[in-house]
């Protein structure tokens, strides 16, 4: 596995490579969840790339920059067993200079939902992406279903600035109980964890009257935030049913809905979704 920590490390080795190369952009702090995304970039393309960054910019005031999990040892770890090729470990001080180019994602659908609690959010997230499409050229990219805002916004950048590649969406992996894996899973006590069980159960019940034709939005939405209303540690910041391209739904549409929600359970701010 080649390491590389300097931008000029990353552009030398992009250069001696002719195979196709399929990229995982992380935040560190890797999980089974990533590893997924590894293997299927290793099924559709023949050289993997993953970069490690926490991203300042992505981050509001308040967020967990300072302390998001950072497991370098464990990370290289996965990444080796999963056989990556080009492992990239830029810094702040490479990626960003204090007169930044700035990127803003649309003015509509990036204040909406996860926008709406966290504006300026994605226009973090779409510089940084940009930036490291930008280094690494790869032919596809990898991102999990569960950020199912950002994929959209990074599916409408690829296709609005006719970058070349592909973005590869992928599923959502859980644990045995149901939680959906995320870095930030390691902040939830034990209570606490059983409570963050809540979003997958809503999600399942959402399914359940999907499965027996009850489509109202409204109706569904209720019936989920039922579910969280015997916990003092636990609060709903959203549940939405909207389109794939994030328009508000009156009624589910299949194969073009999605149902979304926010939780905050104690601190940790926990998504997750069904795609239907």
């Amino acid at each position: 596995m080649k390491i590389c920590r300097t931008i000029d490390e990353l552009k030398q080795w992009r250069k001696s490579q002719t195979k196709s190369i399929g990229f995982v952009p992380t935040m560190g702090a890797l999980h089974q969840g990533h590893r997924s995304l590894m293997l299927k970039s290793k099924e559709k393309s023949e050289l993997l790339v993953v970069s490690i960054f926490v991203n300042p910019t992505q981050f509001l005031a308040g967020e967990d920059f300072e302390t998001y999990p950072q497991r370098e040892d464990s990370d290289f770890a996965i990444c080796e067993r999963v056989g990556v090729d080009c492992l990239f470990l830029p810094t702040k001080e490479m990626m960003y200079e204090k007169d930044e180019l700035s990127v803003l994602a649309p003015a509509v659908r990036s204040y909406t939902l996860e926008g709406t609690s966290r504006p300026g959010h994605f226009d973090g997230v779409l510089q940084i992406v940009l930036k490291l499409f930008n280094l690494v050229q790869p032919q596809y990219a990898f991102f999990g279903k569960k950020d199912a805002q950002q994929l959209s916004m990074i599916g409408h950048m690829v296709n609005r600035l006719f970058l070349p590649l592909e973005i590869i969406p992928c599923e959502t992996v859980r644990e045995d109980d149901g939680l959906a894996l995320s870095s930030r899973n390691v902040y939830l006590s034990k209570t606490q964890r059983v409570d963050a069980l809540q979003l997958s159960k809503s999600l399942r019940k959402a399914s359940t009257m999907v499965l027996s034709n009850i489509f109202d939005t409204k109706a569904i939405i209720d019936e989920m935030h039922t579910f969280f209303e015997d916990s003092d540690d636990v609060a709903v910041e959203y549940i939405a049913i909207v389109s794939r391209s994030f328009e508000e739904l009156s009624a589910v549409e299949l194969q073009n809905t999605i149902i979304v929600l926010a939780v905050k359970v104690g601190k940790t701010r926990l998504i997750d979704n069904l795609w239907i």
